[in-house]
């Protein structure tokens, strides 16, 4: 089964309401995974990031302005990277490691958050270069957990929990993943990255 929820009614009293469902779902989820290709999964984003992007959600959505309620739950959320209990497999474009979000200050910070995390036992990160040859046509988004998928465009979250259409997504996580680096290969992807938003080009 397929639902969909519009985002303005999910939102109606603001970002923190959700925040604390996706808390309370990671929590209950041991082993998650998340293809995340133009932006930071949620999960490993810095306050200042979180900031910036839960700003944006009320901004274009016109819902309640409680962001710093919601960068609070999103904090939140994170604590299961060191309870020692969960573990995440998460996949990134490389173009998440250069869309502008809030500047460079705050991307550099968010980078080297990501580099300061990667090793944790919590977390298995690979990223897909650029130019990587895919088996895979470009897809959007996607969290797994357990016997559900959580995609979000832009007018509305779907939830996905037909058997048929998890199975399409577990084959198409497994097809990101074929193309992304791991390891020390990931951190030059972050490295290169950080001296990108040190010293941004100019025009």
């Amino acid at each position: 089964m397929t639902s969909s929820v519009p985002w303005q009614e999910r939102l109606s009293t603001g970002t923190e309401a959700v925040q604390d469902e996706v808390v309370r779902r990671y929590q209950a989820t041991r082993e998650g995974t998340a293809y995340v290709p133009t932006m930071i999964w949620g999960t490993l984003q810095t306050e200042a990031y979180a900031t910036v992007i839960l700003g944006q959600v009320v901004d274009f959505l016109g819902v309640p302005n409680d962001v710093p309620a919601g960068v609070a739950k999103r904090m939140q959320r994170q604590q299961v990277l060191y309870d020692g209990e969960h573990h995440y497999d998460v996949v990134l474009g490389e173009q998440a490691l250069y869309t502008n979000i809030g500047g460079p200050e705050v991307m550099r910070e968010q980078i080297d958050r990501i580099l300061r995390d990667i090793d944790l036992p919590s977390l298995t990160l690979g990223i897909v270069p650029a130019s990587a040859r895919m088996n895979m046509h470009p897809v959007h988004a996607f969290n797994m957990y357990g016997d559900e998928v959580h995609v979000e465009l832009v007018s509305s979250g779907v939830t996905v929990t037909d058997s048929d259409e998890l199975a399409l997504y577990r084959e198409a996580f497994d097809r990101v993943r074929e193309a992304a680096l791991y390891g020390d290969a990931a951190k030059k992807l972050l490295r290169k990255a950080v001296s990108f938003w040190t010293e941004p080009p100019r025009g």
